[in-house]
């Protein structure tokens, strides 16, 4: 259902090639190789001029899941974010969460990439990779992803668990010998300095990097009514307080912390987009595959 309406199309390599659709002519050097001239061109001109042309190439798509507690907080009912009329989910739980929908884009973005050919893999993490599914294009590896996203919001051990982005992050592209597509949907409650390390590796090993940042609207918002305590869900501890009375230097706060992360990816010229666990997630994929494709095109002719 995410999916439906979206088609991202096929991606073209920057690399020039022996391949079927033309890029544009250059003139010939001694040493390049005759059978490219284009005749056509010579008799028309009478110059000599080498026919370039794109090369398709396949995409490896690795999406990494942050499941680490602070993912499993969520103030939108099951019910209203299923769209199925399911009042709970299948481990019973009654909110939406972070992590929910989190799994809902993985799902999405690795079906997307598996229909058009292309290898998609996953890694779902916390303070370390909890779970892997292997870069394939066969017809079982979405079954797959689906079934490793499933798992993880039954394991009642994993909750709690910091994030450990850098750990993990290393851990995955250690399995990793050619440059990949790496999609990084979390929350990014980490610091920003360790965010910033992070992404000058990936850079140094010329990966592409997508980021989803996924928020529940509380947090942006931090609208509660009432005092009530507030619990760390990862080991933080507990604390009484009226939110009403610290929600203007929590919002100057939050708000800053998220403009910092973006300027991070934003700065090493990677791909950022904020997600709201109560929105839909059709239009924001609908948005990143039209931005991507414009991005495509403009290299194409430049």
């Amino acid at each position: 259902m995410i999916v439906e309406g979206i088609s991202s199309g096929w991606h073209r390599s920057p690399f020039q090639g022996f391949s079927v659709e033309f890029a544009q002519h250059r003139p010939y050097v001694p040493g390049d190789d005759i059978r490219r001239l284009d005749w056509k061109v010579f008799a028309k001109t009478d110059r000599l001029q080498i026919k370039q042309t794109h090369q398709e190439t396949t995409l490896d798509l690795i999406v990494m899941v942050d499941s680490s507690g602070s993912m499993n907080y969520g103030s939108r009912t099951f019910e209203d974010a299923s769209g199925e009329g399911k009042k709970t989910s299948l481990d019973g739980r009654s909110n939406w969460t972070k992590y929910d929908h989190a799994t809902a884009l993985a799902a999405a973005l690795s079906y997307i990439t598996l229909h058009q050919g292309d290898r998609a893999g996953l890694f779902v993490y916390a303070d370390e990779i909890r779970a892997s599914v292997r870069r394939s294009s066969s017809h079982g590896t979405w079954r797959q992803i689906v079934g490793a996203l499933s798992l993880l919001p039954l394991d009642l051990q994993n909750r709690g668990r910091p994030t450990a982005l850098s750990r993990a992050v290393d851990q995955a592209v250690a399995s990793v010998t050619n440059r990949c597509l790496i999609a990084l949907v979390s929350d990014f409650f980490c610091e920003p300095e360790e965010l910033q390390e992070v992404v000058a590796r990936l850079r140094h090993r010329r990966h592409d990097v997508i980021a989803f940042q996924v928020l529940d609207q509380a947090e942006l918002l931090f609208d509660f009514p009432e005092p009530a305590p507030f619990e760390g869900l990862e080991n933080e501890g507990r604390v009484r307080l009226d939110p009403r009375a610290i929600r203007d230097s929590y919002l100057e706060l939050i708000n800053a912390h998220v403009e910092k992360i973006e300027k991070i990816f934003r700065g090493a010229g990677y791909d950022y987009q904020r997600l709201s666990t109560h929105d839909w997630l059709g239009p924001p994929m609908a948005a990143f595959v039209a931005r991507r494709n414009s991005i495509l095109k403009r290299s194409k002719y430049a």
